[in-house]
């Protein structure tokens, strides 16, 4: 490995642990493509063996590598991020950081001081929404955007001009993206539209979210209607949203979810929360419908209209389609070489 051209990347690569797969993992094997020299941590699921690993990693590996790349989110994850960068400073390693999370402005406000600590120590900082551009502009004013990118050539699009009502719904099932809700807007639409079904596509993550879903759709009389499917391999992911043609995100808290852009890139009409970065995201009657949180009835109202609706689903769905391809890997990975470019030469 040539240690000029060598990348050390720290973030989530754990998709063969049955965790989903994170842009990093793409990031890497595209770099990888284009002749980078490339490390990764930390592919440990456990939080302390996990922090030991990406550690040992940065000392072990510090000859192998001139630059490194940090994912930061939210909660204890945010000390990962700490940790490295302070071993990658007493290195005099040039490192960039990526910010992840609807919730991290939350988490900033109560930690500003380590938040700012963090950011200035970098030697730029990036994040793909522009919701967190803005949010965390004060803590560092020169923060990038690049977007999370998918490979577009992946995900056959069908425009929907006569749509059916068939729900699509793609998250983990975790509080913060509120599975609960598809079953209540599920509830709401049956009785204009009895033949309805969703389909609802993720993991379980153990916070008892799978099985509140599970009980308030056995309450409204709905489980009939609804199809659980578990976490899927990414390879999957556009067979099961060209199932349905309707995508309903909702999210209580989001940042730039790359299943609503997989799903755009499929042409699905998107009806989602307009929560966190997802009006920065989609734009309101143009390529999505955008309803406030936790609106059962909001949400079944806007459903119905693309049901209905003449012309409405048509544009959505190819309007949404043609915002996805500025997400295309072709686009974004210049611009990580490019910042890559930039580090290397600061070392």
């Amino acid at each position: 490995m040539k240690p000029d051209n060598g990348i050390l990347l720290i973030g989530n690569f754990l998709s063969h642990a049955g965790f989903p797969r994170g842009v990093c993992e793409d990031l890497s094997e595209r770099l990888q493509k284009t002749g980078w020299d490339v490390i990764t941590t930390s592919h440990k699921p456990g939080r302390l063996p996990r922090l030991f690993d990406i550690l040992t990693t940065i000392w072990r590996k510090r000859d192998l590598f001139s630059v490194a790349h940090v994912d930061v989110f939210s909660g204890l994850a945010f000390f990962w991020a700490e940790a490295s960068c302070w071993l990658l400073r007493r290195l005099n390693k040039p490192f960039s950081l990526t910010l992840h999370g609807g919730n991290l402005p939350l988490f900033a406000c109560r930690w500003p001081g380590r938040i700012h600590r963090l950011l200035v120590s970098a030697a730029a900082v990036t994040t793909p929404s522009n919701y967190l551009v803005e949010a965390m502009r004060s803590y560092r004013q020169d923060i990038r955007l690049i977007p999370n990118p998918i490979d577009l050539a992946a995900y056959p699009f069908r425009l929907r001009f006569r749509p059916k009502p068939r729900l699509i719904w793609l998250r983990s099932f975790h509080s913060i993206y509120n599975p609960v809700l598809a079953s209540r807007v599920l509830a709401a639409l049956l009785p204009h539209f009895p033949n309805t079904t969703l389909t609802m596509i993720g993991p379980d993550k153990g916070d008892g979210s799978l099985q509140k879903t599970l009980e308030v759709a056995c309450k409204l009389n709905v489980m009939e209607h609804i199809r659980f499917v578990g976490g899927v391999p990414k390879v999957d992911v556009p067979l099961w949203l060209n199932q349905g043609d309707i995508f309903i995100n909702t999210t209580n808290m989001d940042n730039f979810p790359v299943s609503v852009i997989e799903a755009m890139a499929c042409g699905l009409c998107i009806v989602s929360t307009d929560v966190g970065g997802i009006p920065c995201l989609l734009k309101d009657e143009h390529d999505a419908l955008l309803v406030p949180p936790n609106n059962p009835l909001e949400m079944a109202s806007d459903i119905r209209r693309i049901l209905t609706e003449p012309g409405l689903a048509e544009r959505l769905s190819l309007n949404a389609r043609h915002k996805s391809e500025q997400f295309d890997w072709k686009v974004i990975l210049p611009q990580w070489e490019s910042l890559f470019r930039e580090l290397i030469s600061l070392a």
